[in-house]
Parts: C-alpha cells; sequence; structure tokens
C-alpha cells in the first residue's frame, strides 16, 4: 500500500508541475502578442500612411476550422478520462487533420495579399487590388481619394496635389503586422501539431489511460488556446485595422 500511495504521490508531483510550466508558456504567450497588438496601435495611430486592406476570406474559414478542431481536442481529451483509449486516438488525429486544413487556409490567405501587392515591408504603392474593395490608404487617418493611379486628399478638390511622390517613402507598415501577427501565430500553432504528432504516436501505443493522461490534457489546453488566440487577432484585425 505505501508503495502504491507513493507512486500516485509521484505521479501526482509530477503532473503538477507539467501542468505549472504549461500555464507559464501560455503567460508568455500571450504577453507577446499583448506587446504585438499595443505596437501595432501606436504604429497606426503615429503613421503618416497606413493601409487599410481587405482580410481575405481564407482568414475566415480558418477560423471556422480551428473551432471545429478544438471540439475535436476537447473529446480526445473526455475519451481519454473515460479510459476509451481508441476514441482518443481518433479524435487527436482528427485534431491533427484540423490543424493541417488550418495551416492550408493560412497559406492560402498569404498568397491572396501577395496577390494584391500587400507584401512584407514593401511601399504603400504595391497594392494592385481594387481601390474602395481590395484596399484604402489613410493620410494621418484621413482616407484618400484615388483617381486613375493618383492618390488625393478629399479637400483637393481640384485635384492639384498628387500624393504619390510624397507615398513613395513609404512602407505598408499594416501588411508588415499583419504578417508578424499571423505568421506568429502559425509558428505556436506548428508547435502544437508537432506535440499532436507526440500524442497521436503515444495514444497509438497505448501510453494514455484514465488515470494518467496529462500529456492530452496540456495539448488540449494549449489547442483551445490556440483557438481563442486566433480569434482574438482575426477581431482585433478585423475592428482596429
Amino acid at each position: 500500500m505505501n508503495t502504491s500511495a507513493t507512486l500516485v504521490g509521484e505521479r501526482n508531483r509530477v503532473s503538477g508541475a507539467r501542468r505549472n510550466i504549461t500555464y507559464l508558456l501560455l503567460f508568455a504567450i500571450v504577453m507577446f502578442f499583448v506587446a504585438l497588438s499595443s505596437a501595432y496601435v501606436v504604429s497606426m495611430a503615429n503613421a503618416t500612411y497606413w493601409v487599410r486592406f481587405r482580410i481575405p476570406q481564407p482568414f475566415l474559414i480558418s477560423t471556422a476550422v480551428i473551432v471545429v478542431s478544438s471540439v475535436a481536442a476537447q473529446l480526445a481529451l473526455v475519451s481519454a478520462r473515460k479510459g476509451r483509449a481508441r476514441a482518443a486516438t481518433v479524435w487527436i488525429l482528427a485534431t491533427l487533420l484540423l490543424g493541417l486544413v488550418f495551416t492550408a487556409n493560412q497559406r492560402t490567405g498569404w498568397y491572396e495579399l501577395i496577390a494584391n501587392g500587400n507584401y512584407m515591408a514593401d511601399r504603400i504603392l504595391a497594392n494592385n487590388g481594387t481601390y474602395g474593395e481590395d484596399y484604402t490608404i489613410a493620410r494621418k487617418g484621413i482616407t484618400l481619394l484615388k483617381e486613375g493611379d493618383q492618390y488625393f486628399l478629399p479637400d483637393d478638390v481640384q485635384r492639384a496635389k498628387p500624393l504619390n511622390a510624397e507615398m513613395e517613402d513609404y512602407k505598408n507598415t499594416s501588411a508588415s503586422y499583419f504578417y508578424v501577427l499571423t505568421v506568429g501565430h502559425w509558428l505556436h500553432l506548428v508547435g502544437g501539431l508537432l506535440v499532436y504528432i507526440v500524442l497521436a504516436i503515444r495514444s497509438l501505443m497505448g501510453r494514455y489511460t484514465a488515470e494518467e493522461h496529462t500529456g492530452i490534457w496540456q495539448g488540449t489546453l494549449y489547442w483551445h488556446f490556440l483557438g481563442g488566440l486566433w480569434i482574438y487577432l482575426l477581431l482585433f484585425l478585423t475592428v482596429v485595422h
């Protein structure tokens, strides 16, 4: 009995330590994205020129995909807690597959941005989408008018002072932030995919039981966090951007 109690106590101690490490990791990631979000807002407020572009549809599809994947991750945890090893494996694999679908949609969204001229750290004038639909450009918060290839302030009724020459010196900072935020999230998601590959292998080997499934708990919490983080980023970029 004493040996059994000792083993249980040791297992609980290790499990508690792993949980605390998980919480610290999530806190660090939150601080990272809070800093980026704050920098975005400050940069936008102080920018002379700022590009507002339409967020591509694939990023919206990604949101639905990651929500469904989060449900699959939770079902894997529930199955593990009930000792249903086979069901847990199926849901772990489903989460992994949906994570790859999310990645594919992100890639499509980035390519659409590039096709419209929204490169990272490139010139504002590189935009080649439809003005007013795909993007607009603001000068100190005032949305510019575009006629032909020329940009004007709304109060320049005579269209006497095109701003193109001045705009040549400015970079598309908003696109740069968009890439940093979305790629930054995706890189953390790649970490989650690697975790779920390990979980899938261990689950197929029968390593998880109703008594010991801390790894699945960690993976599930991290995946829920990634889903919530993506929803936050999308709302932030939609509202603030």
